[in-house]
């Protein structure tokens, strides 16, 4: 299912639709991120910067990412 079928299919009245659309439109979120954060270390960006990006502290972003990523 593509994003914007998810995001529809969030809306749904059936808690059973709706909750499984929003797992998964999770699971699309963190993917997303872990591509953008190699990308920005790729670029040379601090984790720092790649922080302040995500709204969170620099900790909790390089623990979440720094082993997926090199550096």
């Amino acid at each position: 299912m593509e994003a914007t079928e998810l995001a529809a299919a969030a809306t749904d009245r059936d808690p059973g639709v709706g909750l499984a659309a929003v797992a998964a439109l999770r699971t699309l979120l963190e993917e997303l991120e872990a591509v953008h954060v190699s990308n920005a270390r790729a670029q040379g960006w601090s984790w720092e910067q790649i922080a302040d990006a995500l709204g969170v502290r620099r900790q909790t972003a390089h623990r979440k990412h720094a082993r997926r990523t090199r550096g």
